[in-house]
């Protein structure tokens, strides 16, 4: 079996943050099976996140194999993950995707885009959301970080 990443108090830490989670979140995870430096454990990550809430579900997919899923979102790192709201059957894309491995500091932004994307609220302004609306070319907004 494989080491665990999280230990107990790190689970028992998330599992208290995700007392705040509202509506279910689906994380779609893209890897590759050759070629990926980081997809296994980021893999492992994952699952051992979403198992600590039941308002959290994972799928599974290759970035090659489900080419034109992975074009949907937007997926062209691997690994990547999309966080999206979960409707029933309905996924609700809010466009919020990591490439990576989540590990370090950005462990922290993982956790965080769980309760905000479950929320379905950006916590925006409603000045910050009518400037948005006046956007009228589509944006790319990428943030760059480096494993420390």
């Amino acid at each position: 079996m494989t080491e665990k990443l999280l230990d107990e108090n790190i689970v028992n830490q998330v599992r208290k943050v995700f007392d705040q989670l509202g509506q279910p979140v689906e994380v779609l995870y893209f890897g590759r099976e050759t070629g990926c430096e980081y997809c296994d454990d980021t893999l492992q990550l994952a699952e051992e996140v979403v198992a600590i809430s039941d308002k959290l579900s994972l799928r599974k997919y290759d970035i090659d194999e489900d080419a034109a899923l992975a074009l949907e979102y937007n997926i062209d790192k691997v690994p990547g993950l999309v966080f999206a709201g979960r409707d029933g059957e309905q996924v609700l894309d809010y466009g919020v995707r990591m490439a990576g491995i989540p590990s370090g500091h950005e462990f922290s932004t993982l956790i965080h885009d769980l309760v905000l994307v479950s929320s379905r609220d950006s916590g925006l302004s409603q000045e910050t959301r009518q400037f948005l609306k006046e956007i009228q070319e589509p944006v790319l907004l990428q943030v760059f970080i480096t494993p420390t």
